[in-house]
C-alpha cells in the first residue's frame, strides 16, 4: 500500500511540476529534477526508500516533461536559461 501511495504521489507531483522550459530537453531535465526531489521526499515521508522514490519520480517527471508541450503547461523559463 505504501509503495502504491508513493508512486501515486511521485507521479502526481512530477506531472504537475514538470513544465519548466520551452524545448523538450529543458522540460525533460526540469521535470526529472523536480520529480526526483518530490519522489525522494514523498517516499521518505511515507516510510519508503528515498532512493527508489527519487528514481521513480525522476523517470516519471522526465517523461512527463518530455511528452508535454509548452502550450499544455508553461511555468516559464528554467533557471539555467535566465
Amino acid at each position: 500500500m505504501k509503495r502504491t501511495l508513493t508512486l501515486l504521489l511521485a507521479t502526481s507531483a512530477a506531472l504537475a511540476l514538470s513544465a519548466c522550459g520551452e524545448s523538450r530537453t529543458d522540460r525533460a531535465l526540469s521535470g526529472g529534477g523536480i520529480g526526483a526531489g518530490a519522489g525522494a521526499v514523498g517516499s521518505a515521508v511515507l516510510g519508503g526508500n528515498p532512493v527508489t522514490g527519487a528514481v521513480v519520480g525522476g523517470a516519471v517527471g522526465a517523461a512527463a516533461g518530455g511528452l508535454t508541450d509548452s502550450d499544455d503547461v508553461n511555468l516559464g523559463r528554467p533557471v539555467w536559461r535566465r
